[in-house]
């Protein structure tokens, strides 16, 4: 792959607060954002915007906790999601924009993909075209906790393990927090730390940013399997340092964006001659399910998320040391790995023939839906051109048969007063089988959400607490479904 030169011109430091933590089904209450250049200097002023919840979604009394914000609040200061979503693609779709945050790529991006698909918007658009990009600082601050330590205070848990959350990383090194889980401190603490990180290990800085690229990641990796490549990810655990050398197996069957490896660590020879359907099982199962069966390690690294990927003498030695990396024996796992090429072809059919079960609702098919056609793609922009009032009445001539379904969810959410006498009903219904029936798996319904109030308002005796609960239950019977 050719190397692109970077176009990035600032960099859009981000964060959401949500009302739970499943994308696909939960929603975005909060989001902030700093622009800044690629020296941390702000370009014009910080934005914060509160999302306005839907009557067909319950959000996680757990979560409330956490933040501090309720529904209540959210209604008062908050857009609909159809325009919440449209400032924050506007914001994201500047040309030259590198998006980043703390735990972005498998977090907050989600909720911001999830939140264009739902609301008419392209859900990838903003993370490529104008030269745009996308990056994280959770792996890059993995990779300085092991590997450059040097020059950041590193608070510790009880069993002297590193702890990289930021609530606690910040005031470790002097940065103020302000409110943790408030996204505009998370941001703040967030450039404060980036900036700190650059400046006592400016190198690895530097390398973890143009991890950014795809071809300086495909760069790093070695798919001929003639040398070990170390890999920076939460995959492998604290106590594993989040690191491993691994031998690069294969391109994943199906996703052209993912690259298959084997975790060095481990011998290959205990799962030699499995079929496909038992290292299947090896690989996938659970751990009750697996019981004291090693799992089959290996794991996908996402070109297309930043990875840290690098050389093998990139690890010192007292690390590979301190977490039992022995560099001979990893070679020699990489030898038969190379010469047991059968075992490579077993791992790819069994990603080839593991089939996701395709969500049935709507408003989770992002991934398993397929990509709409440019004829929809100009309806949804068409949908965005036509005042709400008028889209009953305006013929959309969608393709997908999704878009019918979504464009109603996205009235009833963002402008239930529009609704006509046939939709209301319609909406109603809606409502009923999502958060009474539970038709929608994963979805919060008023049986869940009324234990985990129940159970909250045993254990959180605190005045604010129960202040927060309260709001909950009152804003719970303001939506029930009639």
């Amino acid at each position: 792959m050719a190397y692109q030169p970077d176009q990035t011109k600032s960099l859009l430091w981000h964060d959401y607060e949500t009302f739970g933590t499943d994308p696909k089904v939960d929603r975005a209450v909060q989001f902030a954002a700093i622009r800044t250049d690629l020296d941390f200097n702000p370009i014009g002023d910080p934005v914060m915007w509160y999302c306005r919840p839907a009557d067909d979604y319950l959000p996680s009394p757990s979560a409330c906790l956490v933040t501090g914000i309720t529904p209540q609040v959210a209604l008062q200061e908050g857009l609909p999601e159809v325009e919440f979503m449209a400032r924050i693609n506007a914001l994201m779709s500047e040309p030259g924009t590198c998006v980043v945050g703390y735990n972005n790529l498998r977090f907050d991006d989600e909720f911001t993909r999830y939140g264009l698909y739902r609301n008419f918007f392209d859900a990838y658009a903003r993370e490529w075209q104008g030269g745009n990009s996308r990056w994280d600082l959770m792996d890059l601050v993995r990779a300085a906790a092991v590997l450059r330590p040097d020059g950041i205070n590193w608070p510790t848990n009880q069993d002297n393990e590193k702890v990289l959350n930021l609530d606690q990383l910040a005031p470790a090194n002097g940065i103020a927090h302000g409110d943790a889980h408030d996204a505009l401190a998370d941001v703040r603490a967030t450039i404060a730390l980036a900036k700190k990180i650059r400046e006592a290990q400016p190198r690895l800085y530097n390398f973890a940013f143009q991890m950014k690229h795809k071809a300086q990641v495909w760069g790093q990796l070695d798919l001929q399997l003639k040398k070990p490549i170390l890999h920076i990810s939460g995959m492998y655990g604290r106590k594993q340092g989040n690191l491993a050398l691994v031998a690069a197996l294969a391109a994943h069957p199906s996703n052209k964006n993912s690259v298959l490896v084997f975790d060095l660590r481990h011998d290959p020879r205990q799962w030699q001659g499995l079929n496909v359907e038992a290292m299947q099982q090896a690989m996938f199962s659970s751990k009750e399910v697996l019981g004291d069966s090693p799992r089959l390690p290996v794991k996908e690294v996402h070109i297309n998320k930043c990875p840290i990927v690098a050389p093998a003498n990139t690890l010192p030695e007292e690390v590979a040391d301190h977490y039992k990396i022995d560099r001979q024996q990893s070679l020699a796992y990489l030898r038969w790995l190379d010469e047991h090429r059968d075992f490579i072809d077993t791992v790819v059919a069994a990603y080839s023939q593991c089939e996701a079960m395709s969500d049935v609702d709507v408003d989770s098919a992002l991934y398993s839906g397929g990509f709409f056609d440019e004829h929809d793609k100009r309806m949804q922009q068409q949908v965005h051109k036509t005042p709400p009032q008028q889209w009953q009445e305006q013929a959309f001539d969608f393709h997908d048969e999704r878009l019918s379904r979504m464009l109603m969810r996205m009235k009833g959410r963002c402008y239930p007063q529009l609704l006509s006498a046939s939709e209301a009903e319609q909406w109603e219904l809606f409502r009923q089988q999502r958060l009474i029936q539970g038709e929608q798996q994963n979805v919060r319904t008023f049986e869940q959400f009324g234990a985990e109030l129940n159970r909250l308002a045993q254990e959180r005796t605190d005045a604010a607490s129960q202040a927060i609960l309260q709001d909950l239950a009152t804003y719970a019977e303001s939506i029930y479904p009639y």
